[in-house]
């Protein structure tokens, strides 16, 4: 049996254009300069939003603020639009999900830097619920890249790390799996570049589902000792 822990901004759904302009509306609602470029603002996904928003402000703040603006800004885009319009599904993940939770060689979960309450309305709205053995959110564990997530994650379902592997489009995924001691595979249509997500630990990384699947496959094959 093996853990497979998948992230969720950039991995499963885009929600690219969204992080973007509720960042924007952040830095606007505080009357502070220019926000980031989108390439800057996406360097930050996976990280909780106190920590995003340091690294964005390189340490200078206001963080807590701008994390408080960017709840508000992400509650009022909540209302302007569908979930399935800010953040849709990859193409082929809903089903690749729905075939990986029916086998019986391996177990699901999730590790995110979103909130428990932005994870409850994505599953929700996308009918996950039932798919995940384990969840780990922002609010449960220390931000990636810090292992706590992950270590909690393998607590939570009884298994050990060098039968666990996550699946991310970050940097700060692949190190949080490399820092429990986890096989780390990155995916190729998030957020970061590949240079760098192998640098960070990825073994490998997924240009596609079908690359996916077959890494996946790869590693349940791999006998443990």
């Amino acid at each position: 049996m093996k853990l497979i822990i998948f992230d969720i901004d950039g991995t499963l759904v885009d929600s690219q254009n969204c992080i973007v302009e509720a960042q924007r509306r952040a830095f606007a609602a505080l009357g502070l300069p220019a926000p980031p470029t989108r390439e800057k603002a996406l360097s930050v996904v996976g990280l909780s939003l106190v920590e995003a928003f340091d690294a964005l402000t390189e340490g200078r703040g206001p963080s807590k603020e701008l994390a408080d603006a960017y709840k508000a800004a992400w509650m009022q885009l909540r209302g302007e639009s569908r979930i399935e319009d800010r953040c849709p599904v990859y193409p082929g993940v809903e089903e690749f999900l729905r075939q990986m939770s029916r086998r019986d060689d391996c177990r699901l979960g999730v590790a995110t830097g979103k909130s428990r309450a932005g994870v409850d309305r994505l599953f929700d709205a996308y009918g996950w619920r039932d798919m995940f053995a384990t969840v780990q959110t922002a609010d449960d564990a220390p931000s990636k890249p810090a292992p706590d997530m992950f270590n909690r994650a393998l607590a939570e379902t009884s298994m050990t790390a060098r039968d666990a592997c996550m699946v991310g489009d970050t940097v700060f995924d692949m190190r949080m799996a490399r820092s429990a001691g986890a096989h780390a595979i990155g995916v190729g249509w998030g957020y970061h570049p590949h240079e760098k997500l192998t640098k960070a630990g990825a073994v490998t990384i997924a240009d596609n589902l079908d690359a996916l699947r077959v890494q996946l496959d790869e590693f349940m094959q791999c006998v443990t000792t």
